[in-house]
């Protein structure tokens, strides 16, 4: 468990934050069985074969809404995977990071490598990951297409070894698409190759600043979203303080956690910060 606190907080007395965090039961939900991290597998793949048959037939607008969705579910089963909480082991982990580099292109490897470092030193110099939250929309969106490069160049220069090499086969599978795509003439591959390319250049946005953004300087790390509609959609992924106070809960169940934290400290329902909103 990591429990990142603020040194400076105008919404929540860190110390308060801090007790409520202790008192949480929160172990129960940290549980996996191999069978549930199966079932969070199969999120992305309706969303890829609804995108791919789209594309494949035309229908671009269409597509274009599959293709988000994939990806956005894609990224949830990246950020499980990264945290270990799929149930799995690390040899699993691994495979579903390698097999998610090869449709969503990048290194999915260099994105884990970032952001555990992201949840041990947040808000500090060595935040890669974190540094797009303190940016302006503007500022975040012309970072967007940097945001991945330097993510790669950090884990492939500063995560050693065992880093370098899983960042290097999950590059050698980014070969998998573009050789379908343009050896067998798979237009519709080739299309949603260049939208995973698009896609990288806004998760600074996406996976970023919009769960960080205003908070540096509150024991709030992370903003979190209440409204079932809203969460339904995102698939629970705007529980994002919940998920910074306890990375060991999977995603499914930060709902019940976010219930939980605030029968232990009510005030935090009120001092959180939205993820759609304010």
């Amino acid at each position: 468990m990591s429990t990142p606190y603020g040194a400076k907080s105008h919404d929540l007395d860190p110390a308060r934050l801090k007790h409520a965090v202790r008192l949480v039961q929160w172990r129960d939900l940290a549980a996996m069985r191999p069978r549930d991290g199966l079932v969070e597998c199969i999120h992305p793949l309706p969303w890829l074969a609804a995108a791919l048959v789209l594309l494949a037939f035309g229908w671009w607008p269409l597509g274009i809404f599959a293709e988000f969705m994939f990806f956005l579910t894609a990224l949830r089963l990246n950020h499980e995977a990264i945290h270990h909480n799929l149930g799995f082991g690390p040899r699993g982990h691994r495979f579903v990071l390698h097999a998610l580099s090869t449709v969503m292109l990048g290194s999915n490897h260099s994105v884990a490598f970032n952001h555990l470092r992201h949840h041990r030193h947040i808000n500090t110099e060595e935040d890669l990951e974190g540094k797009a939250g303190k940016m302006s929309l503007w500022q975040v969106l012309a970072y967007g297409p940097v945001f991945p490069i330097e993510c790669h160049w950090a884990a492939l220069t500063e995560g050693g070894r065992a880093w370098r090499r899983k960042v290097l086969i999950d590059l050698a599978l980014n070969l998998v698409m573009p050789v379908l795509a343009f050896g067998f003439g798979f237009d519709f591959l080739t299309l949603h190759w260049l939208t995973m390319l698009a896609a990288q250049c806004f998760t600074a946005l996406f996976a970023v600043w919009i769960t960080h953004r205003g908070c540096e300087d509150s024991a709030l790390v992370a903003r979190s979203q209440r409204g079932r509609m809203v969460n339904a959609v995102s698939y629970n992924m705007f529980f994002h303080l919940e998920h910074h106070l306890f990375p060991a809960v999977p995603v499914r169940r930060l709902p019940l956690l976010a219930k939980r934290l605030e029968e232990v400290e009510p005030a935090i329902a009120k001092a959180i910060k939205p993820v759609v909103g304010r």
